[in-house]
């Protein structure tokens, strides 16, 4: 007997999450460990804490130099970090 209505795992899961409203949860856990690919060593080094609420992430970095640049270039950095997960996890960087 032949299936014609198979699909794939992935697809499987990812409508599982979705149906719990784990998708989220999921997506931002997966930003803030993307955190350290896209900003780099030096930048990871000086970052002390990632917290997200609201659709924002606010970033607590230890360099006020680093601060000023991430404030200026924080539109820039949550696309890249939002392209990177593949979802809009986020719209706006705080930094503290």
């Amino acid at each position: 007997m032949k299936r014609t209505d198979a699909e794939q795992i992935s697809d499987v899961v990812y409508r599982y999450l979705r149906e719990e409203g784990l998708e989220m949860p999921l997506n931002e856990f997966r930003l803030i460990q993307a955190w350290n690919t896209v900003m780099g060593k030096t930048v990871s080094r000086y970052t002390t804490n990632l917290e997200i609420h609201n659709q924002t992430l606010f970033v607590t970095m230890s360099s006020a130099s680093l601060k000023n640049e991430i404030s200026m270039r924080r539109r820039e950095l949550a696309r890249a970090l939002n392209e990177h997960v593949g979802a809009q996890v986020i719209c706006d960087i705080v930094v503290r």
